[in-house]
């Protein structure tokens, strides 16, 4: 793990998505983060050591998917396939389908397998399977504060994590998609001729030396997620310290510590799992961006970025990374 040392930092951009705004000053103490994502590796010893099962594994509650036929419904997750040529970016089924039997070892669907790939970051997780593990090794998953602060590395308002140049002097700084999405793919090299996740470190790491906080996988945060940030509070000297969002309501709130209950009202929309079907998986927020992110579609792999995730999903490229306070 990295210290990460405590400050405060201006969260969100108002140079981009709507869901990112409004920029906000933030206090955060400091914590430990794991320098990468938890491995492949290191989830195969948590499921050899405690049995566990993930969600994408578990026989599915028809009750949970009203309307949906039954005979689809059947384990596995969302697995991303690249199209044959040019197609409208309005509806993301058009390269994203459910592959029966995916799963963290079996990442895109039956057939596949993760060996040789045991330092790449595992998949597959929805959010029950990454709070279990964080659980198991003594640790937590970082609110979406710590992770965009951590991220950052010192580099306050930079677009990057490493800074404001998108390729500095010509050299690829995180696992993203280059190319026209989602059907060419540049590669950097002949190691990776296809999109996909890369080994943990495989690209230069941030001011903190964190690796893997642009691109690769997704990473689950402990926070629900509100379509916008909380405005600005009138006075510069009351950020709101280690702010949290645990509930999926109307209102944010932004704990005095990280343990302790004494909040800070701060107005915020409704969280998107409220109008989400049945309501029956609340979304949490995602930061990092992935491999699947490219300039032409998804301009997330910044640390300002968030996307809405439900807690029941698992896909092909969504991990996770935990933090110690």
């Amino acid at each position: 793990m990295v210290r990460i040392p405590g400050g405060t930092f201006l969260m969100g951009s108002d140079r981009f998505y709507a869901e990112e705004r409004p920029v906000h000053p933030v206090a955060v103490d400091g914590f430990w983060m794991d320098e990468h994502p938890v491995t492949v590796a290191r989830f195969r010893a948590f499921v050899k050591a405690t049995g566990y099962v993930t969600v994408a594994e578990r026989e599915i509650d028809p009750a949970d998917y009203p309307g949906a036929d039954p005979a689809g419904l059947v384990p596995g997750a969302l697995v991303f396939r690249m199209t044959s040529g040019p197609v409208d970016l309005d509806d993301w089924r058009r390269w994203w389908s459910y592959e029966p039997g995916a799963c963290w070892h079996r990442p895109l669907g039956t057939g596949s397998t993760v060996h040789g790939r045991e330092r790449h970051p595992v998949t597959q997780v929805a959010f029950a399977d990454a709070a279990a593990y964080a659980a198991w090794v003594g640790k937590d998953l970082p609110t979406e504060a710590e992770w965009e602060f951590a991220a950052r590395g010192g580099l306050d308002g930079a677009v990057f994590v490493w800074g404001d140049e998108f390729t500095p002097k010509g050299r690829r700084m995180a696992n993203i998609w280059h190319g026209a999405f989602p059907w060419q793919y540049v590669p950097a090299s002949a190691k990776q001729p296809m999109p996909g996740t890369t080994p943990v470190g495989s690209f230069p790491p941030n001011g903190y030396g964190l690796c893997d906080m642009a691109g690769n996988t997704w990473e689950w945060t402990a926070d629900h997620y509100l379509d916008r940030h909380p405005d600005p509070t009138p006075r510069p000297c009351c950020a709101p310290r280690n702010p949290r969002v645990d509930r999926p309501t109307a209102t944010a709130t932004a704990t005095a510590t990280a343990t302790t209950a004494t909040t800070a009202a701060a107005t915020a929309p409704a969280s998107a799992s409220a109008s989400a079907p049945a309501g029956r998986f609340p979304r949490r927020v995602t930061k990092g961006g992935s491999h699947l992110c490219a300039p032409n579609y998804c301009l997330r792999y910044r640390p300002a970025a968030r996307s809405a995730q439900s807690e029941d999903t698992a896909t092909c490229h969504l991990g996770f990374r935990c933090v110690i306070r």
